[in-house]
């Protein structure tokens, strides 16, 4: 077969949104699509050659099936079979697995992994990406009623405290202007950063481990961090500084939320999925990056406003560093998920590797 035959052999098979594995006949991997990756999350460099029974957390019964097939030679559905992946989370599929005849293919059976909940979470994405743009737009429209008769106040103020004479009656000016800026503050704060973002390739890698230090520092290395990172991952177009605005909020907002900090463990793991759909948009590459935390968890009344501005379960909390950091992963054309329960808290970053950017 020529090269130019096997490369538009591998974009058909990477163009299918639906997952496909390729096994021999014992049960190692041969070939994994792009959605394969994606689904399974993980990549072909690292499964090819591995036993299928590698791929997921819990494989019993994804084994008794593939070896069932194997021997009887003939296909086998399974529709809406919980797997496990490595990382402790658990998709619904229906599978399919089918016998390749002929002796001289190197894979023995072919795999087809559909899941049944990527409908309902498209339609999820769809939904934080319009409430993120609903949420901004009308804190813009409050931002602009605000400033404009705050900055007369301050003015006046500013005016008044230059004709009076008395100590004790310019202190309440001295208030009213500083409260003022207080109040400018927390509403350019609310808007979130508003310069433009400055692209340049970066590898996340260096910027998960350059907030890695920072909060060692800022929390005197009384967190424990683990690292998964995917080494295959590109560098792609993005604002270094935002992302690791955007980066140290998360994991701020986790250690704040931790009730004994000096007792919190911090997962940093990377992958790259491939044919991603975020929102209505399909990218050939996208970085996802997980940050993993074993605090108490997120109140369940809190989850479904948890990047909202002013949104927070800490009594001194300002609600804003979840709320900025989705605004900075928004701008990158990117989405930012989060699932939580007790003792496990998943923060994941999706960054398409083109530049896509608002």
């Amino acid at each position: 077969m020529s090269r130019a035959q096997m490369q538009l052999d591998r974009d058909i098979l990477d163009s299918i949104s639906t997952g496909i594995v390729a096994l021999d006949r014992n049960l190692c991997v041969v070939a994994l699509n792009a959605a394969g990756e994606a689904l399974l999350e993980t990549s072909e460099k690292r499964s090819v050659g591995a036993h299928a029974r590698q791929l997921l957390s819990q494989p019993s019964e994804w084994l008794e099936d593939l070896q069932q097939v194997l021997a009887s030679s003939s296909p086998l559905v399974r529709r809406g079979m919980p797997l496990t992946l490595l990382g402790g989370q658990q998709i619904h599929v229906d599978v399919i697995v089918t016998p390749v005849p002929g002796e001289t293919s190197s894979a023995q059976l072919l795999v087809e992994l559909q899941p049944v909940d990527r409908l309902l979470k498209i339609s999820r994405e769809e939904g934080l990406i319009h409430a993120h743009e609903t949420t901004r737009t009308v804190i813009r429209g409050l931002a602009h009623e605000i400033k404009n008769p705050l900055g007369g106040i301050r003015g006046a103020a500013q005016l008044l405290s230059r004709q009076l004479t008395s100590d004790d009656l310019c202190e309440y000016t001295t208030v009213i202007i500083r409260e003022a800026d207080r109040l400018r503050d927390l509403v350019d704060r609310l808007l979130g950063p508003n310069q433009q973002l400055c692209l340049q390739p970066l590898n996340i890698h260096q910027i998960l481990e350059h907030v890695r230090h920072l909060i060692a520092a800022e929390w005197d290395n009384q967190v424990r961090f683990a690292r998964d990172y995917d080494p295959s991952l590109p560098e792609f177009p993005a604002d270094s500084a935002q992302l690791v605005q955007a980066i140290l909020n998360i994991m701020r907002n986790a250690l704040q939320a931790a009730e004994q900090p000096g007792h919190c463990h911090m997962t940093l793991r990377t992958r790259a999925q491939r044919q991603f759909t975020i929102g209505t948009t399909r990218h050939r590459l996208v970085c996802r990056v997980d940050i993993i935390d074993n605090g108490p968890g997120i109140p369940a009344e809190l989850q479904h406003a948890v990047f909202a501005p002013m949104v927070t379960g800490r009594a001194d909390g300002t609600g804003l560093g979840l709320s900025i950091a989705q605004s900075i992963v928004n701008r990158h054309g990117g989405l930012l998920e989060c699932q939580s329960e007790p003792g496990n808290t998943v923060f994941t970053l999706y960054l398409p590797m083109e530049a896509t950017h608002a």
